[in-house]
This record gives structure tokens, sequence and C-alpha cells, in this order.
């Protein structure tokens, strides 16, 4: 799977800044903070890894859209999952031993019960839980619930979602008080006490923390006091929670704490608040916050939270890891600067390389765990078939908008993948560029014609009509917000797509939904698309 096929063609072209959707972009600030001669390292399919294999790492630790990181130690164990939202299989599992190089587990949920966020992953008397809310509607849809998930082995299976209830909040994180009984904190500082099972809530929540007032002159999104995380040290519980919004200006998001020597309060601000913040927006990370505390296996102690990269928007919320140390009188603060330089590498040893392979040869037999598709119907599996290195997804809708396309995460600023499509008579396949079903840019074709993707609209409008089907490559390079498309008759001949895209302003804070542009096929119509001979790789 990890083969390429080479040379891949590379546009290069000057990464500049448009309108995308009507909506001007902010430009990108360039960061003084990593050096020309500083780079990341490359790994699978040449996308960038922080391990620099010197014993240091440079941020981001986890690129691409890794949204909430939420992080359990179990002995010398590292387990995260985050969120996943629109996504499904969602709410990935990923193993460390040493927080900066991870592999894939599997997905906690298949079954759609909305937009997943902000996750807490616990173990407690042996089992595994993972606590979140969703949304139905979309990342913006008005109702909304919290479920659970729990697995006796982390790597599954899971069980099916449970409805716990708690509509009027967000960000669940799980505690266990002086009590022994257990407790969920909630968006806005409440909390409510759960079932010896964790399975349910018993009585009403009740409000107990107020947060951490920043001076009003800070430009922010909004105060959104949520993410609480609580962990013990010594005789102190710590809630660590993000507030100032996730997104808008890139000094809005930040990461407080508070202490009590009880669950139940009173809880007292830290004087080093706020323990991260972006302070100006020419650092290298944006938006900073959102953070879980973890204790390393050396007696060092870390906060893994993420930001918006410098320009990259497009790419997401992407998880960045921090060491904090702990004062005298028993409160930590942040040691990583602004992250543009390489930190030392906790300890632990290493699982394997890390990441994993987008490229797909569909010879695996079920659907790669690089794979989610966007908003699924309850019967969105059964479109999947596969066989003898092809994957055929019958055709749904007409457009990418109502196609629920098959998208995977890419962490790099640029990037060339390609795809074999085989199209059936009445059915149009194609490759994206994906934010949402309002918000893409790609090629489709019903085997005779191609279609323009572009805005979140068709060029012709409305969809290709149905045709006799047939065979085409296509090829999709992202280079900095430059995009460019190449089609094949034989995978050998290239021609260039006459037209080509400029997509920095495919993002939250111009289109809404928390998410991020990430590399898609679809199929759509009456027939089936038998998709073959999936490649990736990051470009310099």
């Amino acid at each position: 799977m990890r083969s390429r096929r080479s040379p891949f063609l590379v546009a290069v072209c000057a990464a500049g800044l448009c309108l995308a959707a009507g909506v001007a972009a902010a430009p990108p600030v360039p960061s003084a903070a990593v050096p020309a001669s500083q780079a990341w390292a490359r790994g699978i399919e040449h996308q960038r890894k922080a391990d620099l294999g010197d014993g240091t790492f440079l941020n981001p630790v986890f690129a691409g859209d890794r949204p909430d990181p939420s992080v359990l130690k179990d002995g010398d164990d590292y387990y995260l999952t985050l969120s996943s939202f629109d996504a499904y299989p969602g709410l990935p599992v990923w193993h460390s031993r040493d927080l900066v190089n991870w592999q894939p587990l599997g997905h906690a949920i298949t079954k759609n019960v909305g937009s997943i966020w902000a996750p807490d992953i616990v173990k407690h008397e042996g089992r595994y839980y993972i606590y979140f809310p969703a949304r139905t509607g979309g990342t913006e849809g008005a109702e909304r619930s919290n479920y659970v998930v729990w697995a006796d082995d982390i790597r599954g299976p899971w069980s099916e979602p449970v409805d716990i209830g708690l509509g009027r909040y967000i960000d669940p994180g799980h505690a266990v008080g002086e009590d022994g009984k257990r407790y969920l904190f909630l968006s806005g500082g409440d909390y409510v006490q759960l079932s010896d099972d964790g399975l349910s809530v018993v009585g009403e929540p009740r409000h107990v923390y107020d947060g951490w007032q920043y001076p009003k002159d800070w430009d922010v999104e909004a105060y959104a006091q949520e993410g609480p995380k609580i962990h013990k040290r010594g005789d102190w519980y710590y809630m660590t929670t993000a507030v100032g919004g996730t997104a808008g200006p890139p000094t809005g998001h930040m990461v407080i704490t508070a202490r009590s020597r009880s669950i139940h309060g009173p809880w007292e601000n830290s004087p080093h608040n706020p323990i991260v913040r972006t302070v100006d927006r020419s650092e290298p990370w944006w938006s900073r916050g959102h953070a879980t505390v973890i204790e390393g296996t050396d007696d060092r102690w870390w906060m893994i939270y993420h930001g918006y990269e410098n320009g990259y928007w497009t790419l997401g919320r992407q998880a960045l890891l921090e060491p904090i140390e702990w004062t005298d009188d028993g409160w930590f603060v942040a040691k990583g600067g602004d992250l543009g330089q390489p930190l030392a590498k906790p300890s632990g040893t290493s699982v394997g390389e890390h990441g994993m392979a987008l490229s797909d040869d569909f010879r695996g037999g079920r659907l790669g765990h690089q794979w989610s598709f966007f908003d699924p119907a309850p019967d969105e599996y059964a479109r999947l078939a596969f066989g003898d290195g092809t994957l055929t997804l019958q055709g749904k809708g007409r457009t990418p908008r109502d196609a629920s396309p098959l998208t995977a995460i890419a962490g790099d600023k640029a990037y060339q993948f390609e795809v074999e499509m085989e199209i059936e008579p009445g059915a149009v396949g194609g490759a994206l560029l994906f934010y949402s079903d309002r918000l893409y840019v790609g090629v489709g074709s019903n085997g005779e014609r191609t279609i323009m993707h572009r805005y979140g609209l068709e060029r012709p409008s409305g969809g290709l009509p149905p045709g006799k089907g047939g065979k085409l490559w296509l090829r999709v390079t992202n280079d900095r917000h430059i995009v460019t498309f190449h089609t094949s008759a034989d995978g050998r001949s290239w021609e260039k797509y006459p037209t080509q895209m400029e997509v920095s302003g495919y993002h939250h804070n111009v289109a809404g939904g928390f998410l991020a542009l990430k590399p898609a096929i679809y199929a759509a119509g009456e027939g089936k698309v038998h998709f073959r001979d999936f490649r990736y790789r990051a470009l310099d």
C-alpha cells in the first residue's frame, strides 16, 4: 500500500490569496519562529512527522485535522481520540508510548448519531469509556445530546452509543471524586453525577465553576467556556478548560486551569492563567487551546491541545504537544514557548512509524482506517463492495453535496493524489477537496463528459446527466492552496484541466462547521463507480 507510482507531476505555483465563496480570506502571516533550515521529518508517503530522530520533536505532533484531542495514560501506554464531527466511522482511537509517534487502532463508532464534538477517553475499573456530545443537523444543528461508548479492550469491539441526555451541554469530561462516585463536568462550569456503571446520569447538573475572565480588550471569538478535563495530582483536583472560542481571531482560544481539594469545589483559578494563548498572529500556531494534561512515564508532565497552523486554517485544528512544569505552590506553567522550535521528546519507546498511509490499493476487503463517509445515512455502508483491488461505490444523489463522499485527512501543506475510476452507465464519479456539503472543489465525470465543482457549486449547474460510462484517471494537486487537476485516459499520459483554483478560504472562519479541507472521492447517480489504486504523496 505504501508503494508509489513515480514520478508524480508536481504543480509548482506561488501560494496567494483570493476570494473563496465570495468571501475574502485573511492573508497568512509569515512566521519567523521556524527557521528555513529547520524542517519536519518525513515519514509514510513523505508526510511530515514530528519526531526528528535526534531526541527532539517539532509540532504539530499530529498533523492535519485532529481537534479536541483527549488522551488516556494507561500504564506505559497512551490512547487518544478526538472530535470526528460528521465523519463516520468516527471517534478514531490511536496508540502511542511516547506521545509523539502514534498508530491507529480503529474507530469507536460507526452509527451516525450526529456531528461528534469534543470527546473524553477514560478507563474506570478495567473498562474503557468515551464520552462525547453530538449534534443532529450538522455541526450547527439545534438538537444535541451526550453519549457514551464502552469497550473491555481498547481495540474493540465498542458498544453501541448510549444516549445519556444533557442536551443543554457539550464537552463532557469524566472524573472520580473523593467519594468514589463518578461525575461528568460540562460546558459552562456545571457538573452532574453518573451512575456507578457510567451509562446514565443521577440527578440534575449543578453549577460549580464560573471560569476565568480575560481582559476585555483581547480579541477573541466568544467566551465559550468548554472542554473541561479533570486530573488529580497529590491532594488537588485540577480542572483544565478552554475559553475564548476555538476559531475566529488567531488570539482567541486559550487554556486556563483551576484547582480544588474536593471534586465539588470551590475551584480556585490559577494565578498563571491563561496557561497557553496565542498572543500575536505572527506566531506559528493560532487559536491554541482545549488541553488535556498528561503525566509522562518519567515524572515530566505535558499538555496536548489543538491549534491552527499560521495561514492554514484549511488543515483544521492540529494536535500540539507542550511540556509543563509544576511550581513550588502546586500550579503548572507551560514551557514550550510558541512551539516554533524543536522540543525534547517525552520518555517512552516508539510504537513504530507514526501515522498511516492514505494510499489504498483496496485489497484489504474492508474500508481502510483512513476513510470516513461524510454524514452517512443508516444504510451507507451497504453502498460499499470490495474485490480484486477495487472499491465499488454505489451512486447516491446527483452531486458531492448529497453523495456522502469518502474523505481522508491530509496533514501536509502541499500534496497530490490520484485515482482510477471505472464509471458504470448512469453513474458519476469524481475526486475532490471536500470541506463540507456546502463547500468543495473538484472534478467529476460520467465517463463521457467532465464537470467542474467550485465553491460547492457545479459547472454546468445541476450536475451531469446520465452517461454511457467509461474509464478515467484523476489527479488532484494542492500546492499550498493552489489547486490543479489532471485527467488521463490510460494512467500514463496526463492532460492539465483548464480550470485551476485557490482555496485558502475553504475553512471554518468562512463557511462554519469546524471542519477541514480533505481529499475525497465520490459516486453519484444511479450506477456504480469502481475505484482502484488511490495514491497519495506529500510534496515538499
